[in-house]
């Protein structure tokens, strides 16, 4: 890993901060540490640099609290649940089934996405239909939704606020001992645009430390083939290391449609059926798969695209083979192409003991 220093200009507002006076004429005392993110040396070669806000950037102290923050239960109305617990750093920030409960005991129809790059998601939209901008606001939502935290963020607060430790570090972070909802999610954005992934097998591939399989690299190949797998256009190539364009997309899962994705934020009918390529990485780790967990495996994932497709009015035009239900991949491409996915997982990112509890 390389560090990289971020963002100048978030630099300049520290310095600014630490210089400013109080009422007394006094230098403040408030000098949060800036911290860069690790950026691997792939991405930082082939892709944009990450997406820091001006109005949060990354700190040692912000990113201490938003760690300690995603793991706490008192965000919750009954103190059970926690950030972590519907994303697991075992299962890439992700939840392994298929549905995450909430404190009710109830479920809602998606499974829960993983968490990782996302200070390189650039568009800035969240959640498979894209309904949240920025990870700050993203943060925003778990707390009072009826069907994970159920709480309210009044009632977070106060929790916070009430403790002993959680002003302190909210002052080490930000300069104030009073906790509001904003610098809460800002604080976890922090801790969450540090989950970065870029050492799997395949990236010590492309950077020429370890050396692919005969079968790896046959799936590798087969991905990048327009008339064999044909991954590459919604899931990136070795010039794209997230492995997705983290573009909306419909991809054959259904001829109708009961959850309407990004049509149901849109508003526009022809973004029916549409969700949010999610990355091919650490997918070792992240069953079950699609936007409703219906696939516990990636051989059924693989068994989609290769004869299962189903034709709808918003089917994507990437979608090439559908009416003939998929590519029709033999059994060996099938063995193959899974061999290179599995390629893509980072077995340091989930052992790393910066994002364990």
């Amino acid at each position: 890993m390389l560090l990289r220093s971020l963002y100048i200009p978030c630099l300049i507002v520290v310095l600014l901060v630490s210089c400013s006076k109080d009422d007394t004429g006094n230098s403040d005392t408030y000098v949060p540490t800036p911290l860069a993110l690790e950026v691997p040396q792939l991405f930082e070669e082939r892709i944009l640099a990450p997406v820091i806000p001006f109005n949060n950037p990354q700190t040692v102290e912000g990113v201490a609290l938003g760690k300690k923050l995603f793991f706490d239960t008192l965000l919750s109305a009954d103190n059970t649940q926690s950030c972590a617990s519907c994303h697991a750093p075992a299962n890439s920030f992700s939840d392994s089934d298929q549905f995450s409960v909430g404190i009710d005991g109830v479920s809602g129809n998606r499974n829960s996405m993983p968490l990782f790059n996302l200070a390189f998601n650039y568009d800035e939209k969240f959640f498979w239909d894209g309904r949240v901008f920025s990870l700050e606001h993203q943060a925003l939502e778990p707390v009072e939704n009826p069907i994970e935290m159920h709480n309210t963020w009044d009632n977070a607060v106060a929790a916070l606020q009430n403790t002993e430790e959680y002003p302190e570090l909210f002052s080490e972070a930000f300069g104030t001992s009073d906790i509001n909802k904003e610098l809460v999610t800002k604080a976890i954005a922090q801790f969450e645009r540090t989950l970065i992934s870029g050492n799997s097998k395949f990236d010590r591939h492309l950077l020429g430390t370890a050396t692919l399989t005969s079968e790896e690299l046959s799936g590798f190949n087969i991905f990048m083939d327009e008339t064999k797998g044909d991954c590459f256009h919604c899931h990136g190539n070795v010039n794209n290391p997230l492995w997705t364009d983290n573009i909306f997309h419909n991809n054959g899962l259904d001829a109708t449609f009961s959850d309407l994705g990004l049509g149901e934020v849109s508003g526009d009918p022809a973004d029916n059926g549409k969700f949010k390529s999610p990355s091919l990485r650490n997918l070792a780790f992240t069953a079950p798969y699609m936007h409703d967990g219906r696939f516990n495996t990636l051989d059924e994932v693989i068994n989609h695209y290769s004869e299962g497709l189903q034709n709808s009015l918003t089917i994507d035009p990437l979608m090439k083979k559908v009416d003939e239900g998929g590519v029709h991949l033999t059994t060996q491409e099938k063995s193959d192409l899974k061999a290179f996915l599995l390629t893509l997982s980072d077995h340091e990112f989930i052992a790393n003991p910066d994002f364990q509890n």
